[in-house]
């Protein structure tokens, strides 16, 4: 089980499909989430639950201190079966570790209302769609995640 995530806390983001808004928040994390083919509902529920715990938002001193549900903010989910590119040979990226859609998508799902659950706002893309994700990093502040703990 090896989920990963990139996520960067953001002032604002959005997803678009075809021009239209489909997610948006204001202050808050967007969580690009990759599914491999050995992942299960335990590795979607624990990155949830480490996204949610995070403390990288700033207390009142400036330290990166502050969880996302202490600050506020909310979660732009967006899918994203690239974060398993593999690039060690040629140019082209291969994923052959990539979950098949009807594999990740489920899983995905669970990750998205595991953090519901959390009790945090997310909104998300739309799964297996070319999207336009815009937003503003703010920090910057990137971490990557995986279910494996190699980061």
């Amino acid at each position: 089980m090896i989920l990963r995530a990139v996520v960067q806390r953001v002032s604002r983001a959005r997803v678009t499909v075809g021009g239209e808004v489909v997610g948006q928040i204001g202050p808050g994390y967007v969580v690009l989430l990759g599914v491999s083919r050995e992942d299960d509902e335990a590795a979607a529920d624990y990155l949830a639950e480490k996204v949610a715990g995070l403390r990288v938002f700033e207390d009142e001193e400036g330290k990166m201190n502050r969880s996302i549900q202490e600050a506020g903010g909310a979660v732009l989910a967006v899918s994203q079966f690239t974060l398993y590119g593999d690039v060690r040979r040629g140019r082209r990226p291969g994923f052959d570790r990539a979950a098949r859609p009807e594999q990740a998508e489920p899983l995905y799902r669970r990750f998205v209302e595991r953090l519901r659950a959390l009790g945090l706002h997310v909104e998300t893309g739309r799964f297996q769609t070319h999207m336009e994700v815009e937003l503003v990093n703010d920090g910057p502040v990137t971490i990557l995640i995986d279910s494996e703990k190699t980061f």
